[in-house]
């Protein structure tokens, strides 16, 4: 009886502060667009993906994407998924979903752009097969440490013995709320996926302007932690830093298949991103399938966009921004195929890096754009998380004052842990976007409409050489 009252109380609380305003998810809103949603995805042809797709468009190739729930039917993605698993607990199976998150990751991986006529969403790597992995993110019901982590890494084992190369994670649970024990039981499950061939890629998290929190599975050894840029190559102000960093990719003005009435939406976060790099992985693996993915994940580490202070990698870029296209056209020597270029051990620390710049990582205040595929721009704004001043004078009511910090600590624990419920990692803002109706053309194709501008001059980004 005590446990039930004292888990009412819980609940009473939360949802007094969501009540209050405390917590927001994520927001849907119609927006207009002029041109095609093709159009629309800048990053494909920053990354220069027609010219990769006469090459591979990652044929042969399965992805597992572990998430929320996926839409089979969206036009964009009929016949891509193969037969899933529901890891999540709740009902409708793996084809339900309480939200569009995972439809769009796969959109952004296989989307084959057949919707709206033709002029639908593509993703990058559009000849891959996903196999749809469903686990609890918060959308239905409640959901803590143990139910999350639990959940990704049955995924993650079901994704191994089915065959998959590569492993999306567009997730991820702030540290304060993991308890070791779980991220201890995941990094094991992790590394023997890792010690059997298979890619595991994982968002770093958005909250760089929020303390920049360690968020796993995107912080454990044996993952390829991935942040988020712009179309100029900067590295986004909620993109998390640190250690776990290990490429950045396009996570700001992102378009792609949802579940929204529209069909699609427009989002930014390094969900995104880490979906963008998941299908890089594969177009490089399916033009060498006798690879491993060490061998994968080396050249696109020696591929990347390094960053512009001259340094191998740092905390804001990592190698820096994942490039397919050089990946593809001059791979260089792929190294020794069972030793892993990252280290793969123990978990890493619960406690994040600040965001600031290390001496090794300089930051402006002031975000620069990078002009060539050499200078990934490290320069997202610094931002120093909120420190609490503490005086040293002691206080005539000393009772009160801890009454009050206990009650702040535990708010702070159900903020934390509500968070988790309303918000997934990597997709803090999804709005609709209406889809435009293709253009008809009897012979040859009409040019785009007067509004349509290349958002990234082919010779002027970071994404390609």
């Amino acid at each position: 009886m005590g446990r039930t009252n004292a888990r009412a109380r819980w609940r009473a609380t939360a949802a007094a502060l969501l009540a209050a305003g405390i917590v927001v998810g994520p927001v849907a809103a119609p927006a207009v667009a002029e041109d095609t949603i093709r159009q629309q995805q800048w990053h494909l042809e920053a990354m220069h993906a027609p010219e990769m797709w006469k090459v591979t468009k990652g044929q042969g190739i399965t992805v597992a994407v572990i998430d929320s729930g996926f839409k089979f039917d969206h036009p964009d993605l009929e016949g891509q998924f193969l037969p899933g698993q529901d890891f999540s607990g709740s009902s409708g199976g793996v084809g339900s979903f309480a939200d569009g998150h995972g439809t769009a990751i796969s959109s952004f991986i296989a989307g084959t752009g057949k919707g709206n006529g033709g002029t639908g969403a593509q993703g990058l790597a559009p000849g891959v097969k996903v196999l749809p992995l469903k686990i609890n993110t918060g959308k239905v019901g409640s959901v803590v440490s143990t139910d999350f982590l639990g959940q990704i890494g049955q995924a993650v084992d079901y994704a191994v013995a089915q065959g998959a190369k590569v492993i999306n994670i567009s997730q991820g649970i702030d540290a304060v709320t993991a308890f070791p024990a779980d991220v201890a039981k995941l990094n094991g499950i992790i590394a023997a996926a890792r010690e059997k061939g298979v890619l595991v890629f994982a968002a770093v998290g958005n909250e760089a302007e929020k303390g920049n929190p360690i968020e796993y599975p995107g912080a454990l050894p044996g993952v390829v932690g991935v942040g988020a840029s712009d179309r100029n190559g900067t590295v986004t102000a909620e993109s998390e830093r640190g250690p776990q960093v290990v490429f950045v990719a396009p996570g700001m003005d992102m378009v792609a298949a949802c579940t929204a009435s529209t069909g699609y939406c427009k989002s930014h976060g390094t969900s995104d991103a880490t979906a963008v790099v998941s299908a890089s992985a594969a177009l490089v693996w399916a033009t060498h399938p006798n690879w491993t993915g060490n061998q994968v994940l080396r050249v696109l580490i020696n591929t990347a966009g390094k960053p512009n202070d001259g340094s191998g990698r740092n905390d804001i870029v990592g190698y820096g921004a994942v490039r397919p296209r050089v990946a593809l056209t001059d791979p260089g020597d792929p190294g020794p195929a069972n030793v892993s270029p990252l280290p793969v051990g123990s978990a890493a620390p619960m406690v994040a890096p600040t965001p600031t710049a290390s001496a090794s990582a300089p930051a402006s205040s002031v975000p620069s754009p990078a002009d060539t595929p050499a200078e990934v721009a490290v320069g997202a704004p610094s931002v120093q998380p909120k420190v609490e001043e503490s005086s040293g004078s002691s206080s005539p009511l000393p009772i009160v004052a801890g009454v009050v910090v206990g009650l702040l600590v535990v708010a702070g624990v159900v903020f934390a842990v509500v968070r988790r419920r309303r918000k997934p990692a990597g997709q803090p803002e999804v709005v609709q976007v209406p889809p435009v109706p293709p253009q008809q053309s009897m012979g040859a194709v009409p040019p785009p409409p007067p509004s349509y501008q290349p958002p990234v001059p082919p010779e002027d980004n970071p994404y390609a050489r």
